[in-house]
């Protein structure tokens, strides 16, 4: 038994947050954001617009996609690390919203991994009896931006993405998934307060702890290294090659270092999907979004060969290969 992608969707708030903006609020340019990262805009929720409001609609269309009620969903996994409130999870409020009656839910945090990881346990569920698993990757990465520090609040906005895993007989679905992490190199990408080593006070607020902290040079280097390792890994474990992908669809993160990896492999840049330009880095939602989108524009047919690749926060890297 294989769980397969059923339906995707994906949604990202209305409002606009050009490269043009960011240089009326900290010292930066379009043109040093567009060289440095491939990011030319991205979307910010709403004041009151929350992780699950994003999540919620992507769902929903997921599941319109896949033909399948919420009422019949076994299972519902929310990848995030901006949730509505640190509890309950996130995922119990989409469950609720949905209808979705039936469904266990919770959510599982490994910050820019967190859809591959999530996906690797629907699929897991699947193979012990679950019919249909929704996973949900959905991020209000703005709340946790720091709009004063001019090396990251260029690469982050809000979206959400899903996919409907459902129980199949056969050669399509999830062929493999490989999680990887390395907590040695958690200071590269952290939001070091607001938990409990560090919790609120305002002392915290004052120092701007609650805010994303990036070592960017570092994670460069072991983002190039760990995307490369586990695409390999992923291929060599169903014995194919880079020649048999007909798509990979990596975490949004950075124009440059996709363009890398791709080099690395030798993979055409043509089989590569890339919407960061319009999206930033939305951490948990990049992959599921990337993924509806390049389904939507047909890019992906029965039968296709995807690769899912991503690193993040942990530090965390993790791929995923499925034959549509």
């Amino acid at each position: 038994m294989k769980a397969r992608i059923a339906g995707t969707g994906s949604y990202v708030p209305e409002r606009v947050l050009t490269n043009r903006d960011l240089e009326r609020m900290v010292a930066t340019s379009d043109a040093w954001i567009v060289d440095r990262t491939g990011i030319r805009e991205r979307r910010i929720a709403a004041p009151g617009e929350a992780c699950s409001d994003l999540g919620v609609r992507a769902a929903e269309l997921a599941l319109q996609a896949a033909g399948v009620d919420a009422a019949e969903l076994d299972l519902i996994l929310v990848a995030t690390c901006t949730g509505d409130a640190p509890l309950p999870s996130t995922a119990c409020i989409i469950q609720h919203r949905l209808g979705a009656v039936r469904a266990a839910a919770c959510d599982l945090g490994a910050a820019c991994c967190g859809f591959v990881y999530a996906l690797a346990v629907g699929d897991a569920y699947v193979k012990t009896g679950f019919r249909h698993v929704l996973v949900v990757g959905a991020e209000v990465m703005s709340m946790i931006t720091d709009w004063t520090d001019r090396n990251t609040c260029v690469l982050f906005g809000d979206g959400a993405g899903a996919v409907v895993l459902t129980a199949e007989e056969g050669e399509r679905g999830i062929l493999s998934s490989h999680l990887h992490s390395d907590g040695s190199l958690w200071e590269l990408i952290c939001v070091p307060g607001g938990g409990s080593r560090i919790p609120p006070s305002e002392k915290m607020l004052a120092e701007r702890l609650q805010y994303m902290k990036m070592k960017g040079n570092e994670t460069f280097k072991v983002a190039v290294k760990t995307l490369e390792d586990s695409a390999r890994e992923a291929l060599s474990a169903n014995n194919l090659s880079v020649e048999d992908l007909d798509l990979y669809v990596p975490h949004q993160a950075n124009a440059r270092i996709i363009s890398a990896v791709a080099a690395r492999l030798g993979l055409p840049m043509e089989k590569v999907v890339l919407n960061m330009d319009r999206y930033g880095n939305t951490s948990a939602a990049s992959i599921p979004l990337a993924l509806d989108e390049a389904v939507r524009a047909g890019r992906v047919g029965e039968g296709s060969l995807v690769m899912m690749a991503a690193f993040g926060s942990g530090l965390t890297w993790a791929s995923s290969l499925v034959r549509w």
